[in-house]
């Protein structure tokens, strides 16, 4: 049965899953065709690729009825929000079923799953004064700091060579911010009452986060210092906050970022875009009943469905 597309999809889950599983017993057919049984990461990787092709295929018709119909923003993300689950859901079986999933790559998976669903109901905020921007290059904030501390320094009531001692000095601090690659462009930047927000979505923080979190304090201290707008950073963590080691604590007592952990997320979501993230989850996502059993089974055996807590 064709799937019929129109304002009601993100009503009716069972009928995108079942088109989807259907599209996956084709995918699968010309996967294991070009690779091998022992192939499993091509084959994994293959069914991945597909089963996005296929979402976003998907997703150019549902727009483009929404806009010949015009559809309400509500009903947009809704439908959007139903095919990124349902694709979510058959595409997790896929990978698991030719490369069964362990701790690590599935916590890793349902953290790169989660983001989109928050930054998704930005896309079209029913909010009408909210406006995504682009996030500013580190270059053009680099130059600006530079050129204003270099004219501090040049208006100071001291000699020549102490301004050139200072100024020495300076360009060594910026060697060392530079040595490396900074990029100020995180998950989600909006516009909300004048102020720019910016937003980093984590599954959560582990034993291997240092790293992350000292770029993320660098990246929240370089937007606290750039003058001529104000930004606000917020941090949105899918875990519960006691699930989360000291890295987190860091970055929530630093006073650089606003943390919010779990459930907490979803009514800074609804705050912020108008759509009520929460309830759609409560509503519509039932990992139990919408993944296959045997996967499902897989999970719990293996500890690995306390993830699946969105």
């Amino acid at each position: 049965m064709t799937l019929t597309i129109d304002s009601a999809i993100g009503e009716r889950k069972n009928d995108v899953l079942g088109h989807l599983r259907s599209r996956t017993l084709e995918l699968l057919g010309e996967i294991n065709r070009t690779f091998g049984s022992t192939q499993f990461k091509k084959r994994a990787a293959a069914i991945n690729k597909a089963l996005a092709a296929e979402r976003v295929k998907l997703e150019t018709v549902v727009q483009q009825v929404a806009t010949r119909e015009d559809w309400s923003f509500v009903d947009q993300t809704k439908a959007r929000l139903m095919l990124m689950h349902c694709t979510n859901a058959v595409m997790l079986e896929g990978r698991n079923e030719v490369w069964p999933y362990e701790y690590m790559a599935f916590s890793r998976r349902i953290g790169e799953l989660w983001e989109p669903f928050v930054t998704t109901c930005f896309d079209l905020p029913v909010r009408d004064n909210v406006t995504l921007f682009v996030p500013p290059l580190f270059e053009d904030v680099r130059k600006r700091l530079a050129n204003e501390v270099r004219q501090f320094i040049q208006n100071l009531s001291i000699g020549d060579n102490d301004k050139k001692a200072l100024l020495k000095y300076y360009d060594q601090v910026w060697q060392l911010v530079t040595s490396g690659e900074i990029k100020l462009e995180l998950d989600l930047h909006f516009i909300a009452d004048g102020v720019r927000n910016v937003v980093d979505c984590k599954s959560g923080f582990g034993s291997n986060e240092k790293g992350n979190t000292n770029r993320l304090l660098l990246v929240a201290s370089i937007y606290r210092n750039i003058e001529k707008e104000t930004y606000r950073c917020m941090l949105f963590v899918r875990s519960k906050e006691d699930e989360n080691n000291n890295y987190l604590q860091t970055l929530k007592k630093s006073g650089l970022w606003e943390v919010y952990c779990g459930t907490e997320t979803y009514p800074k979501v609804l705050e912020f875009s108008g759509f009520d993230l929460g309830k759609w989850i409560s509503t519509n996502i039932d990992w139990k009943n919408d993944l296959s059993a045997d996967f499902y089974n897989h999970l719990t055996t293996n500890g690995l469905d306390k993830y699946l807590a969105w």
